[in-house]
């Protein structure tokens, strides 16, 4: 493959295990709607995702699959946590208030909250590195010099993607100004949230 190939493919490959609708994508969908921390959110989940992914083509997703009771915690932890975030959102959804206004007058949560928010959401999340180990795999397959095209490729595509879904989602706001339509989200966010939850704990 030519290099330009290569970072196709791994733009390619990087979108379609991300663009999803969870609980990392969740959080900051709803964070841009209220215009709260996007900035700093969006450069989170790409520095995240390149580091893990960088790790990933160094073998590093390997040695993850050889520890099959790391996937076990994050399995439990991820699915507490994201069940839990699950049940807040069920809980905004039902009690409408000044924390469900997208004019950004809305009670803000501060920087490292919504960092540490994220994060969880991010690393306790046992699909990240299932991905992970599949994602070495696959960049292995192109060579010393071709995975590293590859990797650059998968952070694009999650750039792209990260930076499409937290400023994109501004456009949004007007039709977020009405509370009702922020029930609805948080309610569809609830389901999302616990069913991920769910999956994770009961799927083994």
């Amino acid at each position: 493959m030519t290099e330009l190939t290569l970072l196709l493919t791994g733009t390619l490959t990087g979108l379609g295990l991300i663009v999803a609708i969870g609980a990392q994508n969740a959080y900051l969908l709803r964070q841009g709607l209220r215009h709260q921390q996007v900035g700093p959110l969006v450069v989170f989940c790409v520095l995240a995702d390149a580091i893990l992914i960088g790790l990933a083509v160094l073998g590093i997703g390997a040695l993850v699959a050889t520890w099959p009771a790391f996937l076990t915690i994050a399995r439990w932890g991820g699915g507490l946590f994201v069940i839990g975030y699950g049940l807040q959102a069920a809980w905004r959804a039902m009690h409408p208030g000044e924390t469900l206004e997208a004019d950004g007058s809305a009670r803000s949560t501060s920087l490292w909250r919504s960092l540490l928010t994220m994060a969880a959401l991010t690393f306790l999340n046992p699909h990240v590195y299932l991905d992970v180990t599949l994602l070495g795999t696959i960049a292995s397959t192109h060579g010393p010099q071709g995975r590293w095209w590859f990797y650059a490729g998968t952070v694009l595509g999650s750039t792209m993607w990260f930076t499409l879904l937290g400023l994109g989602s501004r456009a949004l706001a007007p039709f977020f100004a009405r509370p009702r339509s922020w029930q609805v989200l948080d309610a569809l966010i609830a389901v999302v949230m616990v069913t991920i939850g769910l999956g994770l704990i009961l799927g083994g």
